[in-house]
C-alpha cells in the first residue's frame, strides 16, 4: 500500500520522484514527511462510523453532500459541516465523475476530530506526490482543486492505494470551546435587538416515527388555537400551510426525517388564516428506541429566538492578499446557502454591496432562453417583480440584449430600455450575463438612483462575479428544476386519480379548484361551455380564504367572461385586476367624499372592496378546457396584489387543465347519457296503481346495477273493463337494456290485448308470437298473467295463468301457504303453446304474493332462499296489510345474504280487506 500524506505547511519539493535514486528518496520522503506532518495528538478512538456507497452518475455528488451533511448534523458537529461538505464534493465528484466509478463515502467520529475518506475504484490515476500544489491547477480548473481545497482546509490528509481501489482522506480538528459554549454574538444596544411580542412564546411540538403528533404544549394551544386533544394523534402535515408548491424546497415530510433542521413555514390556526413560523427541528430516539422529533415553533418575526447564528469565517487564516481562496466563497461568503433562494438572494446582496448601488436584481433564463425571469431583488419592490418575465431581446444592439453586458448611465434618456426598474427611482444601471458552457442562464444587475454611476470598469468586475458563480446558480437551479419535476409528477399522479374518481360534474368542478388552490395559485375561477352556441357561465369560485370567495365571485359576474380561444398555453387576463382597482378607487373617493357628494365617514362596503382589489391584483391567466377537439371551459389562476406566476407552476397547471378537462367533458357525458337513460326506462315503467274497492295491492321494484330504473323483471296492474282489473309480473331473461326492451313490449302488448277482451290464454299466445318475432333479440319470458274481479261478498275471484314462472302463493287467514296455480311453459321459446286459465277465489283476509326468481334464487354461499324459504316468511305475516307483507319479504331477501343483489326482484302483495 502506498501513502502520500500532506498535512499542510510550505509544499513537497517540485522535484519529480523519479529523478532521485530509490533510497535517496525513501530518504527525502522521510524528512519532509517529518517536516510537515502536524505534532499534535492524533485521536485513536472511533467513537461513531457513518458509511455509504454511491453510483457513478452527477446526481450522487448533491446526495454525498447531503448525507455528510446529516451525518455531522446528527453528531453536533455544526461548526465543521460547511468545510466537510465543500471536500467531500470535491472527492466525490473526481470519483463519480471524472474516475467514472462508484465511491466509497466513510465518515469516522473521533473524540476531537472527524475523518472522512473517499475511496474510488480506479486506482491506477494517481496523484504526484512530489509536485508543488501550484501545479495541482488552479480553482477555475477541474483537475488538482478537490486536493488543493484539502491541503487549504483539511487539518489533515492523505491518499492510500490498494491494488483496487484509491482512497483519498481528510482530517477536520473539533474547535476547543469551553463547556456550555456554542456560539455567540456581540452585545447589542437595545434599540438594535430583534423585535417580539410583550411574551414570547415556544410551541413545543412532538412528532412520532408516523408523522402524527405526539406532544403538544401550552404556548402551541395559544399560538395556533387548537387544544391538545384536537390535534394529538393528527399529522403534521395537515395543519402546515406551505410549501405547497412542488418542488421548491425542503418540504415538511423531507424536514421531519433530518437529523437537524431549521426553517419556515405556516401552520393553519383554529380561524383558518396562516401563521408564519420559525421552526427547529431534532430528531431523537426514545427510550423503546423509536425516533421521534422534536420541533420548536416561534412565529416568524420572532425568528432570532431560535435561529442559529451564521458562522463567521477566521480572519487570521491564509494568504493576507486572499490568493488560493474560493473565488465563489470570496463573493458568496461562507457558509454558502443551501438553497437557490438563498443563494440568489446572497448574490444580489453582494453584488449591490460590492459596486456600492442601490439595489440589484438577478433574473433566470427559461428553458428556451427567450424570457427571462425575476428570481431576487435587493432595494427594489420585490413582491411586486417576482416571477415576473422580460424578454431576452428587448431591442436591437448590445444594449437591448441581456446576452451581453450593457451599462446605462442614464435611464432617462432610454426610457424601457429595462424594463423592471421602470417607475423604481433608478437612473443608471450595470446588467452582466451568466452563462454556462456559453449558454445563457440568467442575469444580474446593479442600479443606483443617481446618473453616470457605472462604467466598463464596474461591469468588468460584475461580470468576473457572474463568472464566479454562474455554475453554481445553475447547479442549484437545475437541483430546483429536478425536484419540482418530481413533486409536479407526483401532484398530477394524485390529481389524476382523484379526477378519475368521479362521474359527477359539481364534484369534477369542485376538484379542480381544490387542487389548484392553493397548490397552484391563490384563487380560481373555472367556466364552462354547455356547447358552442352557448356562453362560457361562471361555475366554480375558489380562494384560499374563504372569506373572500363572495366578493371574488361577485366581481366576476360582472366582467366578460375570458374568449374561449383553444390555443394551448397560458394567457394573461388583465380584466379583474382592472376591474377590482377602479371599484377600490371609486369606494375610496366616495368614502373620502370626492365624488361630489357630501364627505362622511368610510363605509363599511369598502373593506370587502379594497379586500377583493387585493386579493386579484396580481397576475390572471386563463387555461382552456379542451376535450374532444371543443373548447368546453376555462380555467382562471390567480395571484394577489404584485405576484407572478413563475413559468414552472403555468407548465404543471397546463398538464393538469388538459386532465381536468378530459375529466370534465366525460362527468358531462355521463351524465347526459345518465339523463337519457333514466328517461327512456321510466317510460317502461307503469304509471300509479289504480284503487280497487276492497283490495289493497303493494308492489316493490329493484332494478339490479348501478343507474338502472328498469331491467329484465316488470309489474303492472291495470283496469280491463267495468269491475276488472290486470295484472301481470314477469321475468325476462337477462338484465340491462335489452332486457328492458323486452320488457317494454311486454308490458304494453299486454295491456292493449286485454282491453280487446281475449281471454288469458289468448293475450299470453298473442304475447309469446310478438316476442318470437322479435328474431335474434328475441328473449324467453317468464309471466304470471291473471284477471281479478272484486265480489259482493267482499272475496275476489282471479283467473290466472303462470306461464314459467315461480307459482303465486295464498296465505290464508290461519296462516297456512300454499301456491295457487299449476306451472305451464314459458313464453319466447315454442310457437304452439296450449295455455290453460285457472280459477281461484280469494276470501277476505286472503294474500295472494307473487315474486320474481330474484326473490326465490337469492344465495348465500351454497344457500339458496327457495319457494320454501318464501313460503317460511309468508306463514309469519298473517294479520299483516298488503304493505307490511311485501316490506317483510324484501326484508327478509336483504337479510339472507351479505352482498347486493345481483338480480332484478319484483314483489306483487294483494290482500282481501
Amino acid at each position: 500500500m502506498t501513502t502520500g500524506l500532506i498535512p499542510g505547511g510550505q509544499p513537497p519539493d517540485p522535484r519529480p520522484t523519479g529523478a532521485l535514486p530509490p533510497q535517496q528518496r525513501r530518504e527525502q520522503d522521510g524528512r519532509e514527511h517529518a517536516k510537515h506532518v502536524d505534532d499534535r495528538p492524533r485521536s485513536s478512538v472511533i467513537t461513531a462510523r457513518a458509511a455509504a456507497s454511491f453510483e457513478p452518475v452527477g446526481r450522487s455528488v448533491a446526495t454525498a453532500r447531503g448525507f455528510v451533511r446529516d451525518t455531522l448534523q446528527g453528531w453536533g458537529f455544526a461548526d465543521i459541516i460547511d468545510d466537510a461538505v465543500v471536500l467531500t464534493s470535491e472527492l466525490v465528484t473526481n470519483a463519480v465523475v471524472h474516475a467514472g466509478t462508484h465511491a466509497d463515502l466513510l465518515c469516522l467520529r473521533h473524540e476531537d476530530a472527524v475523518r472522512i475518506e473517499v475511496a474510488d475504484r480506479y486506482p491506477e490515476r494517481e496523484i504526484p506526490l512530489q509536485g508543488s500544489l501550484a501545479t495541482m491547477g488552479s480553482p477555475d480548473r477541474e483537475g488538482g482543486r478537490g486536493l488543493q481545497l484539502c491541503a487549504a482546509i483539511a487539518a489533515r490528509w492523505g491518499v492510500e492505494y490498494t491494488p483496487t481501489h484509491k482512497t483519498v482522506w481528510f482530517q477536520l480538528d473539533l474547535p476547543d470551546r469551553p463547556v456550555g459554549t456554542r456560539s455567540a454574538g456581540p452585545v447589542l444596544p437595545a434599540d438594535l435587538l430583534p423585535l417580539a411580542d410583550s411574551r414570547v412564546r415556544v410551541a413545543v411540538v412532538q412528532i412520532d416515527r408516523t408523522g402524527a403528533i405526539s406532544a403538544w404544549n401550552e404556548d402551541a394551544e395559544e399560538l395556533f388555537g387548537y387544544p391538545a386533544d384536537q390535534v394529538v394523534g393528527k399529522p403534521l402535515t395537515d395543519l402546515a400551510a406551505w410549501p405547497h408548491t412542488p418542488g421548491t424546497s425542503t418540504g415538511i415530510v423531507e424536514a421531519l426525517r433530518l437529523s437537524r433542521w431549521e426553517g419556515s413555514y405556516g401552520i393553519r390556526g383554529a380561524d383558518g388564516r396562516v401563521i408564519p413560523v420559525y421552526a427547529s427541528h431534532l430528531r431523537v430516539r426514545d427510550t423503546g428506541g423509536d425516533p421521534s422529533t422534536v420541533c420548536l415553533l416561534v412565529r416568524d418575526h420572532e425568528r432570532a429566538v431560535l435561529q442559529s447564528p451564521t458562522r463567521v469565517p477566521a480572519t487570521d487564516t491564509g494568504p493576507a492578499d486572499g490568493q488560493g481562496a474560493d473565488p465563489f466563497e470570496v463573493f458568496i461568503g461562507s457558509p454558502a446557502p443551501d438553497d437557490l433562494d438563498g443563494l440568489l438572494q446572497r448574490t444580489v446582496e453582494r453584488a449591490r454591496d460590492m459596486l456600492d448601488g442601490d439595489s440589484a436584481f438577478l433574473l433566470l433564463a427559461t428553458d428556451d432562453e427567450t424570457e427571462l425571469e425575476v428570481r431576487a431583488s435587493t432595494g427594489l419592490p420585490s413582491a411586486r417583480q417576482r416571477f415576473a418575465r422580460v424578454p431576452v431581446e428587448a431591442g436591437p444592439g448590445r444594449y437591448g440584449s441581456a446576452r451581453m453586458p450593457a451599462v446605462h448611465e442614464d435611464l432617462l434618456a432610454v426610457p424601457g430600455a429595462v424594463p423592471l426598474l421602470s417607475g423604481t427611482g433608478m437612473r443608471s444601471v450595470v446588467t452582466v450575463p451568466l452563462k454556462v458552457e456559453g449558454r445563457l442562464t440568467g442575469s444580474l444587475g446593479v442600479a443606483a438612483e443617481g446618473p453616470g454611476r457605472y462604467s466598463n470598469e464596474e461591469a468588468l468586475r460584475l461580470q468576473f462575479a457572474a463568472d464566479r458563480i454562474a455554475l453554481a446558480v445553475e447547479s442549484a437551479r437545475l437541483g430546483e428544476l429536478e425536484r419540482l419535476r418530481r413533486g409536479s409528477l407526483s401532484f398530477l399522479v394524485e390529481a389524476s386519480d382523484l379526477l378519475a374518481g368521479t362521474l359527477d360534474r359539481d364534484q369534477t368542478l369542485a376538484l379542480m379548484a381544490q387542487m389548484t388552490v392553493p397548490t397552484l395559485a391563490t384563487w380560481c375561477a373555472v367556466y364552462t361551455i354547455a356547447d358552442q352556441a352557448s356562453e362560457p357561465y361562471l361555475s366554480y369560485v375558489l380562494h384560499e380564504d374563504e372569506e373572500l370567495i363572495d366578493g371574488i365571485k361577485s366581481l366576476l359576474s360582472k366582467i366578460a367572461p375570458p374568449d374561449p380561444v383553444p390555443t394551448p398555453g397560458a394567457r394573461v387576463w388583465s380584466a379583474p385586476g382592472e376591474v377590482a382597482h377602479d371599484a377600490a378607487l371609486r369606494s375610496s373617493m366616495r368614502s373620502l367624499g370626492l365624488t361630489g357628494g357630501p364627505t362622511h365617514q368610510m363605509s363599511s362596503g369598502i373593506g370587502p372592496t379594497l379586500a377583493t382589489a387585493s386579493a386579484v391584483g396580481g397576475e390572471t391567466v386563463v387555461l382552456p378546457l379542451v376535450a374532444r377537439n371543443r373548447v368546453i371551459g376555462m380555467l382562471t389562476l390567480g395571484k394577489p396584489t404584485d405576484e407572478h406566476f413563475r413559468q414552472e407552476i403555468l407548465e404543471l397547471a397546463e398538464d393538469l387543465s388538459r386532465r381536468a378537462a378530459l375529466a370534465l367533458d366525460n362527468a358531462r357525458l355521463y351524465s347526459e347519457r345518465t339523463a337519457i337513460s333514466q328517461s327512456l326506462q321510466r317510460s317502461l315503467l307503469p304509471p300509479e296503481l289504480p284503487d280497487i274497492d276492497g283490495v289493497e295491492v303493494e308492489v316493490i321494484y329493484r332494478a339490479a346495477g348501478e343507474g338502472n330504473e328498469v331491467g329484465g323483471d316488470f309489474y303492472d296492474l291495470f283496469p280491463i273493463r267495468d269491475g276488472a282489473y290486470g295484472f301481470a309480473i314477469g321475468d325476462v331473461c337477462g338484465t340491462g337494456p335489452h332486457a328492458a326492451a323486452v320488457t317494454g313490449l311486454a308490458r304494453h302488448a299486454l295491456r292493449l290485448l286485454a282491453r280487446e277482451g281475449l281471454s288469458g290464454p289468448a293475450v299470453l299466445e298473442r304475447l309469446n308470437s310478438a316476442i318470437l318475432d322479435e328474431g335474434a333479440r328475441s328473449r324467453f319470458l317468464t309471466l304470471l298473467y291473471g284477471e281479478m274481479r272484486p265480489q259482493a261478498d267482499g272475496s275476489a275471484e282471479l283467473k290466472v295463468v303462470c306461464a314459467g314462472h315461480p307459482l303465486p302463493l295464498r296465505l290464508r287467514q290461519d296462516g297456512t301457504v300454499e301456491p295457487a296455480a299449476e306451472p305451464q311453459p314459458l313464453l319466447g321459446v315454442m310457437e304452439d303453446l296450449e295455455l290453460y286459465e285457472e280459477t281461484i277465489t280469494l276470501d277476505p283476509g286472503d294474500v295472494l304474493l307473487c315474486v320474481t326468481d330474484g326473490v326465490t334464487e337469492r344465495r348465500e354461499g351454497t344457500r339458496m332462499l327457495g319457494d320454501d324459504g318464501l313460503a317460511d316468511v309468508l306463514t309469519t305475516c298473517t294479520g299483516l296489510t298488503a304493505g307490511a307483507v311485501a316490506a317483510r319479504i324484501m326484508r327478509a331477501v336483504e337479510r339472507f345474504a351479505s352482498d347486493a343483489p345481483s338480480d332484478d326482484m319484483a314483489i306483487l302483495a294483494m290482500r282481501v280487506a
